[in-house]
């Protein structure tokens, strides 16, 4: 017999049918799950492509940037593209992929969770159209804006 669990939305319901290895934020987990990993993201977003300013940035030795680099780009979030400065040998810059352009609300996201629960940070994120602040809000697919309690997990099975 499984153990009820509360759902999200406070109702009680059988944890059946899947484990923690078909849990999409599990998986996600095991690709993303240091900070490094979210620093170099962060880097890329802010238009970093140099792997010297990539670790300066960040603030790791470049062996942890490579080995962290490495791993973005064979999860597919990063990908690597020759570039050569005038008389200087051939490099390789970093850039995002459609996947690593995907990952930018997760950022935002707990940008905005650390801004409201650590203390502001020394940048702000504007729409650059209005001027208006950048926010994460959580919006159902038919654009109804959702609140923790208004969402329900259900379990289905992994593709």
């Amino acid at each position: 017999m499984t153990e009820p669990v509360v759902t999200l939305a406070g109702r009680l319901s059988p944890r059946s049918g899947w484990e923690a290895t078909n849990c999409a934020i599990a998986r996600a987990m095991d690709v993303l799950g240091n900070r490094t990993i979210f620093l170099l993201l962060r880097e890329a977003f802010y238009g970093t492509t140099r792997f010297d300013d990539f670790a300066e940035r960040v603030g790791v030795s470049e062996s942890v940037a490579a080995a962290r680099l490495r791993e973005l780009v064979e999860a597919g979030l990063l990908e690597r593209r020759p570039y050569q400065q005038p008389g200087e040998r051939t490099r390789h810059g970093y850039h995002l992929t459609q996947a690593g352009v995907d990952f930018f609300p997760v950022l935002v996201a707990l940008w905005q969770w650390g801004q409201r629960w650590l203390g502001p940070s020394g940048i702000k994120m504007t729409h650059r159209g209005c001027g208006a602040d950048v926010r994460a809000d959580l919006y159902c697919a038919h654009g109804h804006p959702l609140q923790v309690t208004d969402v329900e997990m259900v379990t289905r099975r992994a593709r």
